[in-house]
């Protein structure tokens, strides 16, 4: 009976491994090895299941790794053998290589975190207890191929925005009764039991179950859950409202939480870890992905599911729409509304809560190149900006913004992924719909950011740069007269692209509403900061940019200095521009007439959902 039900458990994986493809070939092998050991009827009946695959390539890797007999291969296997063991640095089958066709994790490595002792996770417990947070929990175990009933659950994992811990429940609950395991079971008690963390997980019932029964501390798992939501329950809604994708019964396609992935966030999860061994340590690097993710995307899908439910026929309150199967669980409590999980990965600031104000100039923002406008704008006002430069990786946007403590402005596809490496308020999505002058607004609102009429033009538009130089008239005057180099644009704002908000008309200085002409503190430009062969090359190397500067500009009896980028080079006077741009921010210009009032809250950004 034994032998019978290893030859049926060695029949399902190498259906998992050759047809399905979903066993990676080094928990194939583990397992058959443990399957087959030295029973000769067995490894002939592995052989005749092997050489039925019309892949000799994988048939070959398989006798290889198993040191299978190799007097019956068929000859194409035997030649593939042959060529396998006189290569050196032998690789796996090219089908395991897939990773465009799956779900892959937005968090960085870093940020998965494998836990193997109290001490280790005790500075992480104010994170997983967050209140008004939704996490993903998840179970692995070694699977059994032979009767017995199921292992023991190795592995835990907790998702939160940004990160997972992976735990290691053997470890932390031995030895039995010590006060390390007795401390970590009221941690997971707590975390099930409070209502204002939202669980999710998919089939968790049966994984709590399977954690009561593997570990007597916490035999009361299951009927300790409070404010959860499976998405199994979910997905089972979906699928009778819509029409089933391919492959929900079928062999060869997605299934279970993979083909819930698939439906919601448009690829499925890769599964070829799922029935490694779990009890192993160290773990592989590819099982710790595995297990991160199979935890992380349960927040991606419930995000989703709150963004759109219309689209996956849920009414708009998911929880009030599937019950939380309330007629055998109604002491469970319901998650939060859709509408307010929607605040989370969007960023949207709760209603009725005040954001704490920032000072434009403290404002430290950077754009992903899709957003060049935004950047000037918001640097027109005074914001630090930095701008990812065409063909930049998105993923620099989050080591900047780590690294200098920038919030992200994105758009498009890379949100998702920059938002969960950054964490909770960190990363805002741009509506590109919006003019440049619409998205500043809805930005300096969203993050309650104070602009007053000193900070425009307080940084350079063209290279972010604060530093200026005041030069006199006269001085630009011999500056001009002695340099004959065409440097580009000078006036104020950007002459190549010479729009509306940048030209400047050539006007008399005016002052603009509520506030005073422009006269920021820098100090006067002396010989001294000059370099003597090269007048108009500042000491730091940067050449003035001097061909723009009209010779009427020059003569003007009104104007009184002029001021240098000491970043650039850029040369910018006082004209009508700094008036219109009053006018165009007047809403968000502290002390502008119809401006905001000091301290008063901001309304959502429109351009964040």
């Amino acid at each position: 009976m034994i032998t019978q039900q290893h030859l049926a458990a060695l029949r399902y994986l190498c259906h998992k491994r050759l047809v399905e493809r979903s066993l990676s070939q080094e928990s194939w092998a583990e397992h058959v090895q443990g399957l087959v050991g030295q029973n000769q009827w067995l490894q002939e009946q592995l052989l005749q299941l092997l050489t039925a695959h019309n892949d000799a390539a994988v048939v070959a890797r398989c006798v290889l790794d198993l040191s299978l007999p190799t007097e019956q291969l068929p000859a194409t296997v035997a030649t593939e053998l042959n060529r396998l063991r006189l290569q050196e640095g032998t690789t796996e089958a090219p089908f395991e290589d897939r990773e465009d066709d799956h779900y892959q994790l937005p968090i960085a490595r870093e940020d998965i975190h494998f836990l193997a002792s109290w001490e280790a996770l005790s500075r992480h417990q104010e994170e997983l207890l967050q209140p008004g947070q939704v996490v993903g929990v998840d179970l692995e175990w070694k699977p059994s191929f032979c009767a017995g009933g199921r292992p023991r659950a190795s592995l835990m994992q907790v998702a939160v925005e940004g990160r997972v811990f992976l735990l290691d429940l053997p470890k932390l609950l031995s030895p039995a009764g010590g006060p390390a395991p007795r401390a970590f079971s009221r941690l997971v008690s707590r975390l099930l039991s409070e209502p204002s963390v939202t669980k999710l997980g998919y089939g968790m019932a049966g994984d709590l179950r399977s954690l009561g029964a593997s570990y007597p501390a916490l035999a009361h798992a299951e009927k300790q859950l409070r404010g959860s939501l499976d998405l199994l329950q979910v997905h089972k809604q979906m699928r009778v409202v819509d029409m089933p994708a391919p492959g929900v019964d079928g062999a060869r396609g997605p299934r279970g939480l993979s083909l819930l992935v698939q439906q919601v966030l448009g690829k499925p999860l890769d599964k070829t870890q799922q029935l490694s061994n779990w009890d192993r340590r160290p773990l592989g690097e590819g099982q710790l992905v595995y297990a991160a993710t199979d935890a992380y995307c349960l927040l991606e899908v419930y995000w989703a599911l709150c963004r759109e439910p219309a689209r996956f026929h849920l009414s708009g309150d998911l929880a009030r729409s599937l019950r939380l199967g309330r007629s055998d669980r109604s002491r469970m409590q319901e998650p939060p509304r859709l509408q307010k999980a929607l605040a989370s990965p969007r960023q949207v600031p709760a209603e009725g809560v005040a954001i704490p104000e920032v000072r434009a100039r403290a404002f430290r923002v950077v754009c992903d190149s899709m957003l060049q406008g935004l950047a000037r704008s918001l640097r027109c006002l005074g914001v630090d900006v930095l701008v990812l430069g065409a063909g930049e990786d998105h993923r620099r946007a989050a080591e900047v913004a780590r690294q200098e403590g920038r919030v992200i402005l994105t758009s498009g596809l890379p949100y998702q992924k920059l938002r969960a490496q950054v964490g909770a308020g960190r990363c805002l999505s741009v509506d590109c719909s919006l003019r440049a002058r619409q998205q500043a607004k809805a930005v300096l609102r969203h993050f309650n950011v104070r602009v007053t009429p000193a900070d425009i033009f307080s940084r350079c538009q063209a290279c972010n740069c604060d530093q200026y130089l005041k030069v006199s008239k006269d001085m630009m005057k011999q500056l001009v007269w002695l340099g004959s180099h065409p440097e580009g644009p000078s006036s104020t704002g950007d002459k190549t692209t010479q729009n509306e908000d940048e030209r400047e008309t050539g006007s008399a200085p005016e002052e603009a509403p509520g506030c005073g002409t422009y006269d920021p503190p820098c100090r006067w430009l002396e010989e001294a900061d000059l370099r003597s062969r090269a007048p108009a090359t500042l000491g730091n190397g940067t050449r003035l940019q001097l061909a723009g500067v009209p010779a009427g500009v020059l003569q003007r009896r009104a104007l009184r200095h002029f001021y240098c980028c000491t970043g650039c080079g850029k040369v910018f006077w006082e004209g009508s521009h700094l008036g219109r741009v009053a006018a165009h921010f007047q809403e968000v210009l502290e002390g502008a007439p119809g401006s905001r009032e000091p301290g008063q809250a901001p309304g959502p950004a429109g351009s964040s959902d």
